[in-house]
């Protein structure tokens, strides 16, 4: 089984630990993205995320990269363990040859998983499988989430925090650019200073 890989943030430019055969390029799908996920809120370095998100994101390119693994099982843990996941139904996966695919993404992206379904259909892999973890911003903010909060959020992070999550946003991949992405240029067009 030939297995892809889907990134649009973090996964593209730090794999870490996933394991790949090949570099991620950008010949993925157009999927609604955006940086509506709070993330690291418990440890030292709060950041928005990058998810897809049908509400509020804007149609981006994404990456693919040919998965080491045969097996998709064992694909699906090793993204599960590079991302830092408690379970692996927050992979999400389209399984062609089966016509399985993942309940948690349908239910969150429902729409991205018809177009990743699709676009498989054109290219010579049998599956797909990405993060499909979702925004949680209303629900840590107390709060819808919006461009304008996105920019609060960020402004009331301390000081050396607020440097590593404008870094996060700044290290996207030139053509995820989002609404927020362009918030963020415009609000901090250099890092702060005293950092």
């Amino acid at each position: 089984m030939k297995i892809c890989v889907l990134a649009w943030g973090s996964l593209q430019w730090d794999p870490r630990c996933l394991e790949i055969s090949d570099s991620f390029v950008s010949i993925g799908p157009l999927i609604p993205i955006e940086f509506s996920r709070i993330s690291g809120r418990n440890g030292p370095t709060p950041r928005l995320t990058l998810v897809i998100d049908e509400a509020n994101g804007a149609l981006c390119p994404t990456f693919a990269a040919t998965s080491s693994f045969k097996d998709l099982g064992e694909a699906k843990e090793n993204l599960r363990v590079r991302e830092g996941m408690q379970h692996v139904n927050g992979v999400g996966y389209v399984d062609l040859p089966s016509g399985n695919v993942s309940d948690r993404a349908v239910e969150r992206h429902p729409e991205a998983v018809d177009t990743v379904r699709a676009w498989l259909e054109e290219t010579g892999f049998d599956a797909a499988i990405w993060t499909a973890l979702a925004s949680n911003f209303a629900d840590v903010r107390d709060e819808p989430f919006s461009v304008e909060a996105a920019i609060r959020y960020l402004e009331a992070l301390p000081r050396d925090n607020l440097a590593i999550a404008l870094e996060y946003v700044r290290r996207a991949p030139d053509p995820v650019q989002t609404e927020v992405r362009e918030a963020v240029t415009h609000r901090w067009p250099e890092p702060p200073e005293g950092v």
